[in-house]
């Protein structure tokens, strides 16, 4: 049986100065360690990816230990009986950002890091936990100290791996292998560049140009300083061998996505994360053992994610995680957030940092299979029949969201439709909310829009209050009982959910606005034997392009804006088109999707401006005669979503104020006379 055997609080501190939020009180913060131990034979811990590869002790045992910070009221009787624990996203603490509009900090202590004060107002005792193996230590990041995979006698386990390297910036020449400096890498066997393959393409799907071997190294720079007077002491620069980094003497260049195959060793057990996560809210719920370092009484548990640690969750619960070693429900409620279809892939060599298959950057990832709904359904390529919710038992609820870049990047439809494209019904415990016209990355605050590599400004619609809204929706429903409003969705049944050429012709022919050849697509990879029983991907996967899955985006109005789902204020009362896609410009990869970036396309500020560019889309001026008519467009707007629980009082009055100067900076627009 696997057990937490220890929690070490490292510091206990007073959050936010120990001011008092409303009638809960003061907080406070815990940082510590909580180490655990596995038990490779036991039925609960067998099921983990490669634990038999894991080192045991003189007891048998596979230990390993995770980071913990804790945020509780100072006063147990102020806390409402709930627990928020973050899955972190590549070891980064975001719980406050998006729940309580905070700036993003992973020390947050001070007043400011408490934002609006939401989560502490309510009394909710928030937790983070590490999760993730292969995040390194630096700039507040959670880490998990999990064990290196060993084979039968204790030896290495290599296998050919492939790295993939993009750079949107020029004067690159050496990276880490694993594409980022806060990610450990998977060293290389041998540095012989001859054992290794290195080339470049200009898209995914087109093909690749070798790098000669003698061209490149594995390698990394160091110096570059000046540390004193004269020549020797110069700003030198070495070049030292390192298993760990790639060096390309002639630099990286932009518009080319880089790939290196190469056999690596050392991989970790990184599904020790999900026994990790289990374990300790397993404990912090009331389990026997060590002592329990929260202090209330809890009696709901949550579990909030977006975007990587989003799949996680839902990775998480199919794959049993859901159920402690006693066999009782971990989470009471889960709120995915911007996972798309996707899962995550703790296999051995997986690089849980790189983010999901996007049409250009990691289009390989295996972020994305079957099954990707939450409901059972039967996968028309390979006739297997499952689904993400199996044992009704500790299954959880669930609150799905996700924006309409899920749709154009992360194959989104595929969350409620079956792999053919058919609407698919989800179970009772599952909503999903689809906040439409939104980009996968929204902030609290927003400075001028940026365009970047981009064709198109970046999307500026606010969705922070929803956060709030669907956090109250899982309390109501887990605490009272009480059913959050249905799904809010695009369907086929309503024709909100079409195919890319049906949405091709509805989209606004805006002059000098390029439109997405297509979303990306999803093709059925074979990833090799070993891979679904934690194993490595076969290099290279297979891509079968005559095996395909469904892939639609949903129904835009004659804005461009999405006609499904719940529309934030800002798309009800527009200041532009906003949509989940953007463009990479020449030299970046041109006319590819650009990450998981939307677009803000203005509107003409008056009927004049939009004469003299030929724009189809009404101008700002025929829409609202006066700032104050906008303001009061989107509080209206605001209202109704209220009326359905999709936002909370407090945030009507938000949207309103940020509003009154026609949402500058966020907008960035000007009309003359007045704005």
């Amino acid at each position: 049986m696997s057990r937490l055997e220890e929690f070490k609080i490292l510091k206990r501190t007073l959050f936010a100065g120990g001011a008092a939020f409303g009638t809960v009180g003061a907080y406070e913060r815990i940082d510590g360690r909580a180490r655990f131990a596995a038990n490779p034979d036991d039925p609960a811990d067998a099921k983990t990816f490669n634990i038999a590869l894991a080192p045991r002790d003189a007891d048998g045992r596979v230990r390993f230990a995770i980071d913990v910070f804790i945020l509780q009221p100072v006063d147990p009787a102020g806390a409402n009986g709930a627990l928020l624990l973050e899955f972190p996203n590549r070891g980064n603490k975001r719980v406050l950002q998006f729940f309580n509009d905070a700036p993003g900090s992973n020390d947050p202590i001070a007043a400011a890091d408490a934002g609006n004060g939401y989560l502490m107002r309510n009394g909710y005792t928030v937790v983070c936990a590490a999760w993730q193996g292969d995040v390194l230590r630096g700039d507040g990041r959670m880490f998990a100290d999990l064990p290196v995979a060993r084979d039968a006698d204790g030896g290495p386990i290599t296998a050919r791996i492939r790295a993939e390297f993009i750079t949107d910036a020029t004067g690159t020449n050496y990276l880490p292998l694993s594409g980022k400096n806060g990610t450990r890498s998977m060293p290389a066997a041998s540095l012989d560049t001859s054992k290794a393959e290195f080339r470049r393409r200009r898209y995914p799907w087109t093909d690749p140009e070798p790098i000669p071997a003698d061209q490149w190294e594995f390698a990394r720079l160091e110096g570059g300083r000046r540390t004193g007077i004269g020549d020797i002491t110069g700003a030198e620069i070495g070049i030292v061998p390192s298993d760990g980094h790639i060096y390309l003497p002639a630099g990286f260049e932009t518009g080319w996505i880089y790939e290196l195959i190469y056999t690596a060793r050392d991989p970790l057990v990184i599904d020790l994360g999900m026994v990790a996560i289990r374990d300790l809210v397993a404990h912090l719920r009331g389990g026997p053992g060590v002592a329990n370092p929260v202090r209330a009484s809890i009696a709901r548990t949550y579990a909030w994610g977006r975007s990587q640690s989003g799949r996680t969750i839902r990775d998480f619960v199919h794959r049993g995680f859901n159920a402690d070693v006693a066999g009782r429900k971990v989470f009471d409620g889960v709120l995915s957030h911007v996972a798309g279809g996707g899962r995550t892939a703790m296999t051995l060599f997986s690089n849980l940092v790189l983010a999901a298959s996007r049409q250009y950057e990691d289009w390989l990832n295996p972020s994305d299979r079957f099954p990707f709904s939450y409901a059972v359904s039967t996968d028309h390529v390979t006739g297997v029949t499952d689904g993400i919710l199996k044992d009704p038992a500790t299954d959880p609820f669930v609150i799905h969201t996700q924006t309409a870049s899920e749709y154009w990047y992360r194959r989104g439809s595929l969350v409620h439709t079956d792999t053919r494209g058919n609407d698919l019904p989800q179970p009772d415990n599952v909503r999903i909310y689809f906040w439409s016209s939104s980009q996968h990355w929204s902030a609290a605050t927003y400075p001028l829009p940026p365009k970047g590599i981009c064709t198109n400004y970046q999307n500026v619609v606010s969705t922070s209050s929803f956060f709030r809204a669907m956090l109250a929706l899982m309390e109501g429903w887990v605490r009272d009982g009480k059913a959050p409003p249905p799904s809010r969705h695009p369907r086929r049944s309503d024709g909100t959910l079409v195919a890319h050429e049906a949405w091709r012709a509805q989209f606004p022919a805006i002059p000098g606005t390029a439109l997405p050849a297509k979303p990306n697509l999803l093709p059925y990879v074979d990833y090799g034997p070993d891979f679904a029983n934690g194993g490595p991907i076969a290099e290279p996967p297979v891509v079968s392009a005559d095996k395909t899955y469904a892939v639609l985006v949903p129904a835009v109005d004659k804005d461009g804006n999405d006609r499904a789902g719940l529309r934030a204020p800002m798309v009800t009362a527009p200041l532009g088109s906003y949509t989940g896609w953007n463009l990479r410009i020449e030299g970046f990869g041109a006319g590819a999707l650009h990450d998981f970036s939307g677009s803000y396309i203005p509107f003409a500020d008056t009927p004049e401006e939009r004469a003299l560019r030929g724009d189809p889309r009404a101008s700002v001026a025929e829409r609202y005669a006066s700032a104050t008519a906008y303001q009061a467009a989107i509080r209206t707007a605001a209202e109704a979503l209220a009326r359905d629980g999709f936002l909370l009082q407090e945030d009507v009055e938000r949207a309103a104020a940020a509003a009154a100067n026609w949402y500058a900076p966020r907008h960035a627009v000007r009309l003359a006379g007045g704005r």
